[in-house]
């Protein structure tokens, strides 16, 4: 067998192979062996049909089951003898057709597991800044629970409705002078001038109206709004104002904290915003250490990603992303970008990850580094505490899922290795300024 490697990239060959007519013989030979033996041809006896006639008759199948046995024959021994650790699937090009009388060639595309070599990881200059939750953040948590237990109540005084109050409303829509199907009779409803619930111009027509005033308006919607029932339409809407609605927000009182949950004092509650802020700011300060490390290596280790390793990240980034909206009651759909828009969008952090995962395994690799069962036990631990469910119930799910086992240790390895590399790195702390703050709730977002 002939093969000739064509070095697209460090991590992308294609592999021209020829395979010497003497096998491609040979395999036909034992397929029409094994057909003879097993075919029921009328007027023959078993295992007695010529092999003339068989040709004639399973020809176009001898010859897919061939092809498809000499392909991968081929390709597996080119890749053991060219010592290649591929990734995904061989992508198989320009296949001849069998000829009995001729080799049999075809091309192949495949790419390979980057070889980094030793990772120097040592020795990092790292920047921790020091968040800490303020009485301004905590207050500000304080003034949003109070926002979310707000009641809305009629307004004391006789005024105009103003930018801000909540309309109590009943409406209906029409298009050419008959009913809307998609703007029905609404009595009783409630909305915020301003958030532009129907639009920002429906708001504006409501601007201005008393308790008891009714109104008649037209309003098109441009064919880009983001409602799809009204985009392109328009309307005449027939509005009255029922009552004028503001908020009342509760007094901020123990009383007031018992309802937040199991907090016997506001003192209580205030702890445990300062206790959730806390755990947020850790997590944040550990987010920028690794940006900060994996920034560092990248740097110091420049290598090609095969595409496919990037592919396979891209796939697990938006089924995360999916995953994430369903819990929210929203599909990935309602974004307003295509697939093929999003898997551009996130195709740089994807390399990035590749990249991420490719140097920490390298790293524990190169330092021998395993797990021992206390740290595997402390890692089921602390999936039960993230998922909420007791440790019985991961136990379970890892047992009748043997392959995630591999993951999950692949994951605390990574995590060990991370460590690791932080020991032995030059960590200064900072305090934080207004400037950094800005950056990491930017980052956040």
């Amino acid at each position: 067998m002939q093969i000739t490697v064509e070095d697209v990239s460090s991590v992308k060959k294609t592999l021209h192979i020829e395979v010497p007519n003497e096998m491609v013989t040979a395999e036909l030979d034992t397929a029409y062996a094994h057909l003879k033996k097993t075919a029921k041809v009328k007027g023959f006896r078993p295992g007695k049909t010529p092999r003339a006639v068989l040709e004639r008759m399973y020809k176009k199948d001898v010859a897919g089951d061939v092809v498809s046995k000499l392909l991968q024959s081929a390709i597996t021994e080119a890749i053991r003898e060219k010592e290649y650790n591929i990734v995904g699937q061989p992508e198989l090009t320009e296949v001849t057709e069998l000829d009995p009388a001729s080799a049999f060639t075809f091309t192949a595309s495949i790419e390979l597991r980057p070889e980094i070599g030793e990772i120097n990881f040592k020795e990092l200059t790292l920047t921790k800044t020091l968040y800490r939750a303020t009485d301004e953040e905590v207050d500000a948590q304080l003034q949003m629970l109070r926002k979310n237990g707000a009641k809305r109540e009629p307004i004391a005084e006789a005024r105009p409705l103003a930018d801000g109050d909540y309309a109590q409303i009943t409406y209906e829509g029409f298009k050419d002078g008959a009913a809307f199907e998609n703007t029905p009779l609404t009595e009783s409803q409630q909305m915020k001038i301003g958030a532009a619930a129907m639009g920002n111009l429906f708001d504006e027509q409501l601007v201005g109206m008393n308790a008891g005033d009714e109104k008649e308006f037209d309003i098109t919607y441009e064919a880009s709004y983001v409602n799809s029932n009204l985009a392109g339409n328009t309307l005449t809407f027939k509005v009255k104002l029922n009552q004028i609605l503001g908020e009342v927000l509760p007094e901020l009182t123990d009383e007031f904290a018992a309802t937040m949950g199991p907090f016997d004092s506001l003192a209580v509650l205030r702890e445990e915003i300062v206790k959730n802020l806390s755990t947020n700011y850790d997590k944040r300060m550990e987010q920028e250490l690794n940006e900060q490390i994996f920034s560092t290596l990248i740097e110091r280790h420049t290598f090609d990603v095969p595409d496919v390793m990037i592919e396979y990240e891209l796939d697990a980034i938006l089924s995360e992303a999916e995953r994430a909206f369903q819990m929210n009651g929203m599909s990935i759909d309602q974004l307003g970008k295509s697939r093929e828009e999003l898997r551009d969008q996130y195709r740089e952090l994807a390399d990035k990850q590749v990249r991420r995962h490719l140097l920490l395994a390298s790293i524990v690799k190169q330092e021998a580094m395993d797990l021992s069962e206390e740290e595997l036990t402390e890692g089921f631990t602390d999936m039960a505490n993230m998922v909420n469910q007791p440790l019985e119930a991961i136990h379970a799910f890892y047992e009748a899922n043997p392959d995630k086992i591999e993951i999950l240790k692949l994951t605390l390895l990574e995590k060990k290795a991370v460590r690791l590399i932080m020991e032995g790195s030059d960590v200064n702390e900072v305090e934080p300024t207004l400037e950094n703050a800005d950056a990491s709730e930017t980052d956040e977002a």
